[in-house]
């Protein structure tokens, strides 16, 4: 009996040894857990228990180069659903279609998804502040009005094919939108809540607001009043010409920035899906591939000239055509321009004198420098779409394709490329990269963020072949085939290009595209500006069709740009047809009879006031005018200001 009491003391000691330990473990594992994991836990059970509602972030802006607003963001609320606190999802989802004009089936199906929240689309998506303050009013249970933006583009159809658009999110699709959408667009935001296992909100709990991260304006390299400059021209060649596309592209030369690049037909970003597709799915400048014509001859004339292996003041005969390998080359003009020095082989653009250049520099040689100088492969420019171009291979090379090669035939480059070539070949040789970004800024502050520099790619050709080729070129459009581009007071220069189109694979003889490239000052270049018009109805030559757009463009650039006129320019040489440029005469001083007795008819005159002695006169002496254009003079009795007869001519 004693043994057995024994026996169960021990056990019941042993089991209450069993029952501390077990206590003291349980105790310190309560503590553990509650004291050293609690916080721990309590924020995993937190973020179990909480819900977001996303808050967009502000898209970056994009600026032109001087800080003028191309596309911002417009305050444009939007209507989510948390499915598990709507109370009646038929009734809400009757009030929201009401309100939204929109499907209540659609809706509906959207109320009741198994998901946390829901955008109420595409009809809750991005509405009028009026339109929001209405649904608020509501009052709807598990409906919330966040808050969210859009996309505005206040120039409309300026620069559209550069800035591209964004889609129903806010994201990227084309042009500079797409191309740095993730720094435009920023990082989100939230307001949080706690709800319960079914989805209901928490009695007591408060809301967090997780505040988003707006993008990074971007500033461009494009100038909004060069862009407005060239649109305009670029809508009148479309009239005037009525052709398939048009195309225009102004750069400055010595960095590689895009000062401004457009095509027509064009389209408005914010209202994109108005057009056709193809309106705004291709940048023209940087996709269109095309053989040049004349315009590339500029790359045969410097490689030539670097090599030495022409002279312009050498002589040259032209017949109208060239043998080549059994193949006939002729020039443009029918008959030949006959004997000319190799300066006025590139004033005539002419075809036989260019395969002289392309035979003496020989295939290696001449590709080469058709590689250095960019064609055959992409520029880089920081734009979507981009095309290569296309070059004969070098083993398929033989002398017929080195001859027309030579003159813009049978290769393919894209407007991009010939532009960027040409700023090589008159800037002291230097090759940059294209680029139509400038710099990013903080949204917040204003404070530069990063720089994009100028990117040099090569050296092609030297400083003095570079200065070479810009006085030829520059002569070219004083006496030969570019004069409709000559601007009175500015030194230009530039080169014409007329080619046929290739149609199901042959040649056309009724489409062509016609181009001109043109730069001024032509002995300090601070503008290159490239035209191309396909297809134009009428007249289909380059100097009388692509010169005139680009001077319109040059001239109103280079007024802006506050570019000062030059005292040496090349004189212009006038062909029958030709208005000519002349100065104006001072006439302050002298009477009617004085006039008519001494003054030659280069002008009209306009009389006001009375009297015998002319006091004033619009435009004043020294302006220089087409000839033919009238001047208004002022007459009174008395003498003009100062007195005295006019000052010698």
């Amino acid at each position: 009996m004693r043994a057995s009491n024994v026996t169960v003391r021990r056990r019941l000691f042993a089991a209450l040894i069993v029952g501390t330990a077990i206590f003291l473990a349980l105790a310190v594992r309560l503590a553990y857990v509650q004291i050293w994991l609690g916080p721990e836990l309590s924020d995993k059970a937190e973020d179990s228990w909480r819900r977001d509602i996303p808050v967009t972030a502000k898209r970056g802006e994009i600026l032109d180069r001087n800080g003028a607003q191309l596309a911002y963001n417009i305050s444009s609320p939007t209507v989510m659903a948390i499915p598990a606190q709507i109370q009646d999802p038929e009734a809400t989802a009757a009030k929201l279609a009401a309100a939204l004009d929109a499907s209540r089936e659609t809706i509906y199906k959207q109320l009741t998804t198994r998901a946390s929240s829901a955008y109420i689309k595409p009809a809750g998506r991005k509405i009028t502040q009026e339109k929001a303050r209405e649904i608020r009013d509501m009052k709807l249970p598990g409906i919330v009005v966040t808050e969210d933006n859009k996309r505005y583009y206040p120039f409309g159809s300026l620069a559209a094919h550069v800035l591209g658009f964004t889609g129903i999110d806010n994201q990227g699709l084309t042009g500079i939108e797409l191309k740095y959408n993730r720094t435009l667009t920023g990082i989100g935001g939230s307001i949080s809540y706690l709800a319960d296992a079914a989805g209901k909100s928490m009695p007591g709990s408060t809301d967090e607001y997780k505040k988003p991260l707006d993008g990074l304006n971007l500033q461009l390299t494009i100038d909004s009043n060069i862009q407005a400059i060239m649109e305009r021209e670029l809508d009148q060649a479309m009239l005037k010409y009525q052709p398939n596309h048009v195309i225009a592209i102004a750069m400055d030369p010595n960095n590689g920035e895009i000062l401004a690049m457009g095509s027509r037909p064009g389209y408005e970003p914010g209202n994109y899906k108005a057009y056709p597709v193809e309106n705004y799915n291709r940048n023209l400048p940087i996709w269109m591939t095309y053989e040049p014509g004349s315009t590339f001859k500029i790359i045969t004339l410097a490689a030539a000239l670097e090599e030495k292996k022409v002279n312009l003041t050498e002589g040259f005969f032209d017949p109208g055509a060239i043998e080549v390998a059994g193949a006939r080359l002729r020039c443009w003009k029918r008959g030949g321009h006959g004997s000319e020095t190799f300066l006025q082989v590139v004033e005539n653009s002419c075809n036989p004198g260019f395969v002289v250049m392309g035979q003496r520099l020989g295939k290696e040689k001449l590709f080469e420098y058709i590689y250095n100088f960019g064609f055959g492969k992409k520029t880089g420019i920081d734009l979507g779409g981009e095309e290569n171009g296309i070059m004969f291979k070098p083993s398929r090379v033989g002398p017929v394709e080195l001859a027309t090669t030579s003159f813009g035939q049978g290769v393919s480059v894209t407007p991009i490329q010939q532009i960027t070539a040409v700023s090589a070949a008159v800037n002291g040789g230097k090759l940059f990269k294209p680029h139509v970004a400038k710099a990013w800024f903080n949204p917040d502050t204003g404070a530069l963020v990063d720089e994009m520099k100028p990117e040099l790619v090569r050296q092609v050709i030297s400083e003095a072949t570079s200065k070479q080729v810009r006085e030829t070129l520059e002569s070219v459009v004083a006496n030969g085939t570019g004069r409709n581009a000559f601007i009175d007071g500015y030194r230009v220069g530039g080169k014409t290009g007329t080619a046929q189109k290739v149609v199901n694979g042959r040649y056309s003889a009724s489409e062509h595209i016609v181009s001109f490239i043109g730069f001024a000052p032509a002995d300090d270049p601070k503008v290159v500006v490239y035209a191309a018009v396909d297809n134009p109805q009428g007249i289909q030559f380059g100097g009388l069709v692509a010169a005139p757009l680009v001077k319109g463009i040059m001239e109103d650039t280079l007024r802006y740009m506050k570019v000062p006129p030059r005292k040496d320019q090349m004189d212009r040489k006038y062909v029958y047809g030709d208005t000519k440029i002349v100065e104006v005469p001072n006439l302050v001083g002298m009477s009617i009879t004085d006039i008519y007795e001494s003054m030659n008819m280069n002008f009209q005159l306009a009389k006001s006031g009375t009297g015998g002695t002319v006091i004033s006169q619009v435009p004043k002496a020294g302006t220089r005018v087409e000839q033919g254009s009238t001047i208004r003079i002022y007459l009174s009795e008395a003498s003009p200001p100062g007195g005295g007869k006019p000052q010698a001519q």
